[in-house]
């Protein structure tokens, strides 16, 4: 599950390991357009309005169509995308932006500085059923200037000010004014001007894009992009094998040892690198059982992360301590840890009064048993695996663990945003600023919004401001530090560990250059010579 890309702005240590690099190109290999790049995905889309879809997929096809005004380059640092260039005042609370002219959306229509106020009116717009509003809200006054120059300003300093344009989805106001964007038939037939656009959506099946000719930073080399969805893992890595799909996220197990032979060697690029993401076990915090911060600790004492690593992951991944990843400049090091010790999570669970009183080694406190379920999405064998060890950890400490896997629209739709739940396993996307305002601040509860486990505590609230509120790094880091201490104690979640991407990709691609922001982040640049090409006609 994505979050609002928030900010890691330090720089990640990046371990970049590739088979089959091509570095010494011979002649004939030289950059060709053709052929397509099919991706396998365990999930489909739900809507292709990034402003209304809280799911990778959804986010991940949407990229190649949709533009913010900023992005992050390889080095991470922020660089324009549908704006040329900035101002920004002395104090920090005015950013006037200066578009690229000639840009046009792919139906042939100029974009200009309106389109760019009428995303902006349209994300902040009390209608519209968005996560993402909340960095809007802070702006006093948005203008256009004139057709190519657009201006924000502050009512206070706002530190992820200029890199949260990157997230706002610009729309074409020429096809969007006066209409329910939740209501059109937009999000299934997008008009943006990135490097791909959408000519075929088949439900359950795959999304085909072709390469916009007409992309304001040079037509992509690559003829088409499909993405191909395959809910089962195994099933994925099978089709990789037969030639079915070019690119896939690998398992621990898939990278480790189902790819290291002569085959794969010889006709793939695999890389292996940390990401920006984590996965936990997160409760219900309305849930009786869980109101109690004693047992949410036994909890965390009771499931041995490292081994969820090793089993899992086959040690491809990290323990995770907080919402942010080791070697950023918000990680603290030094919160509390929850190593393994069963007798610490017995003891806990005492003093909030559940013992097995009936003798049938389940605990119970008032006659009832501690029992509950886990849900998490199908088709995710890390989170499925995941489950299982916590399910056997928890049982020796006398808990009753059930396990539902459901399909990933119904998750999110109907248990996630109803809360419907009483622990998940789930992971969150993360960007490059420190700024999680809308995962746990109180405020955020409601339905679609992300803190859906329904955490609150006045203090984090404060931090959460004071963070975003000044430039000042120190300053920032003192606020994440504690925040990171907080939940520590409070336990909203059980952290469980930062995974390794495993991403694989047939060698036929050139172009591709790794960087701490990934692999994909240069697509349009991607290419294969000529002669080794697929895919003459639309697949």
């Amino acid at each position: 599950m994505s979050g609002r890309l928030l900010i890691l702005s330090g720089f990640l240590c990046l371990i970049l390991l590739a088979v089959a690099r091509n570095e010494d190109r011979p002649p004939e290999d030289r950059p060709a357009r053709g052929d397509a790049l099919v991706v396998g995905s365990i999930g489909e889309p739900s809507i292709l309005i990034p402003m209304l879809a809280g799911d990778s997929p959804s986010h991940e096809v949407a990229g190649l169509i949709f533009n913010g005004l900023v992005k992050y380059a390889p080095d991470l640092t922020l660089v324009g995308d549908l704006a040329e260039s900035w101002d920004i005042s002395e104090d920090g609370l005015v950013i006037t932006f200066h578009l690229r002219r000639g840009v046009r959306w792919t139906d042939g229509v100029e974009f200009t500085a309106d389109d760019v106020m009428f995303g902006y009116r349209t994300i902040i717009d009390e209608n519209t059923p968005t996560p993402y509003k909340e960095d809007f809200l802070q702006v006093k006054e948005a203008e256009v200037l004139d057709r190519y120059t657009f201006r924000v300003t502050y009512r206070e300093p706002f530190a992820p000010a200029l890199a949260s344009w990157g997230n706002l989805p610009i729309l074409p106001k020429h096809l969007l004014e006066g209409k329910d964007i939740t209501k059109t038939g937009f999000g299934r037939h997008p008009v943006g001007m990135g490097p791909f656009k959408l000519v075929k959506w088949e439900p359950g099946q795959r999304l085909v894009l072709t390469a916009n000719d007409d992309y304001f930073e040079g037509r992509p080399y690559l003829d088409y992009y499909i993405y191909r969805i395959i809910p089962d893992q195994a099933t994925m890595f099978m089709e990789l094998k037969a030639g079915g799909i070019d690119l896939m996220g690998l398992t621990p197990i898939q990278y480790r040892r189902q790819t290291n032979t002569e085959f794969f060697r010889r006709n793939f690029q695999k890389f292996r690198y940390p990401t920006f993401a984590y996965t936990y076990l997160g409760f219900n915090l309305r849930h009786p059982f869980f109101k109690d911060a004693r047992v949410r600790r036994a909890i965390a004492y009771g499931i041995d992360k490292q081994e969820i690593i090793d089993v899992v992951l086959f040690g491809l991944g990290s323990v995770a301590t907080g919402p942010y990843v080791p070697n950023t400049w918000p990680y603290n090091p030094n919160v509390k840890r929850y190593e393994y010790n069963p007798e610490k999570a017995r003891k806990l669970l005492r003093e909030a009064g559940w013992e097995d009183h009936d003798g049938d080694g389940i605990l119970d406190r008032d006659g009832i048993p501690f029992e509950f379920t886990i849900l998490t999405n199908m088709g995710n064998s890390l989170r499925e695996r995941t489950a299982t060890i916590i399910q056997w950890r928890l049982k020796q400490l006398g808990i009753k663990v059930h396990i539902r896997l459901l399909e990933w629209s119904t998750f999110i739709n109907e248990f996630i945003d109803k809360r419907r739940f009483e622990a998940v396993i789930l992971g969150w996307s993360i960007g490059l600023d420190p700024d999680q305002y809308d995962i746990w601040h109180s405020s955020k509860t409601g339905e679609k919004e992300f803190n859906f486990v329904s955490y609150s505590n006045p203090e984090v609230d404060r931090l959460l401001e004071e963070g975003r509120r000044t430039f000042d790094l120190e300053k920032r880091k003192r606020a994440y530090y504690r925040i990171q201490e907080i939940l520590a104690e409070d336990v909203p979640y059980v952290f469980l560990y930062v995974p390794d991407a495993l991403p694989i990709v047939h060698a036929r691609f050139r172009g591709i250059k790794p960087s701490p922001i990934g692999i994909t982040y240069n697509i349009h640049r991607w290419y294969v010579p000529k002669h080794m090409q697929r895919h003459h006609l639309m697949p």
